[in-house]
């Protein structure tokens, strides 16, 4: 069988679609980055050689440690963990459970992070100084039977001796950062598929089970990555912790020696410095987990891709 040749068109010479606006918006971006560059170079105001002295001071790097680095990680473990448990109770068939996690949800999501530090440092302090736990008026009713007003307290906390402390911010924080996370480990947990759920108790597996050992490893893929966009905003909302006040933070420490050396913006530069630093640690980071628990979605990466090449030429 011979195939005719003589009707089908030669080489076709195609030329590249030309995009000259890219060549303009390079334009554009180098001279404004010129511009930046010439600004820190010439303008002694910014004074670079002090910042980095600043970045240095031993509050400052005391700041970074306890009120930002430990301030993020409390606050995310205790946000995601209360996350996921609100989560699964929005996802529950209980009415109340799931009346209970919509309220949370609602509430702190509309409460504004440093007006909730405030309450917590100080409106609940005067509110009550030292907070009990115990039977419903049992103060009352143990003034009227004429024993110990404390015999119905099960539990008493001195409010004002924690109202100050790091332990108060990691506690507004966490609490704000779990509503947020109910949401995403929600969305998480519904973009696994039913029938995985099903295959688990066809085969005798408990719902908790099914959640833990199932459910979450899979969901972890949507999780991961928005999980790690609230752990980078958390590292900059622990500025906000000057609502307590609490004082062993970096931008409150860095800002207090700009202030006093009236040198200002040296101090807002290493506190950016500092942030610039430990966020780009943790999209580093953010990086290898969402590789992690992406494998086995969308295309495979270069290394897989060569392995199957070569198995492919050796068959």
């Amino acid at each position: 069988m011979t195939i005719n040749t003589e009707d089908r068109p030669g080489a076709i010479n195609a030329r590249p679609v030309r995009h000259p606006w890219r060549w303009v918006a390079v334009g554009v971006i180098a001279i404004v980055l010129a511009m930046m560059v010439n600004s820190f170079a010439t303008n002694p105001r910014w004074d670079f050689p002090f910042a980095i002295q600043i970045m240095q001071q031993k509050s400052v790097i005391q700041g970074l440690w306890v009120g930002t680095i430990f301030g993020t990680i409390g606050s995310m473990v205790l946000g995601v963990g209360l996350g996921i448990v609100i989560a699964v109770m929005r996802l529950s068939n209980n009415p109340v459970l799931r009346g209970v996690a919509f309220g949370y949800t609602w509430f702190f999501r509309a409460m504004p992070r440093y007006v909730l530090l405030a309450i917590l440092g100080t409106g609940v302090a005067f509110l009550y100084p030292k907070l009990s736990i115990g039977l419903p008026f049992g103060e009352q009713i143990a003034g009227l039977l004429g024993i110990d007003t404390s015999t119905f307290t099960f539990f008493s906390l001195d409010w004002n001796a924690l109202s100050t402390t790091i332990w108060i911010g990691v506690l507004g924080l966490g609490l704000s950062e779990a509503a947020y996370m109910a949401e995403i480990a929600r969305a998480g947990i519904l973009s696994v598929d039913k029938g995985q759920t099903e295959a688990a108790q066809a085969i005798g597996m408990s719902p908790g089970k099914t959640m833990w050992r199932i459910v979450l490893p899979q969901a972890m893929r949507v999780i991961v990555p928005p999980t790690g966009n609230e752990t980078i905003a958390m590292v900059k909302d622990t500025s906000l912790l000057v609502a307590i006040p609490i004082i062993t933070e970096l931008y409150f420490q860095a800002y207090g020696f700009g202030q006093r050396s009236f040198k200002i913006m040296p101090g807002f530069v290493a506190a950016t410095l500092w942030y610039l630093i430990v966020c780009s640690l943790l999209m580093v980071g953010q990086s290898y987990l969402e590789k992690y628990f992406g494998r086995g979605f969308g295309q495979p990466s270069k290394k897989a891709q060569e392995k199957l090449r070569k198995v492919a030429a050796d068959h």
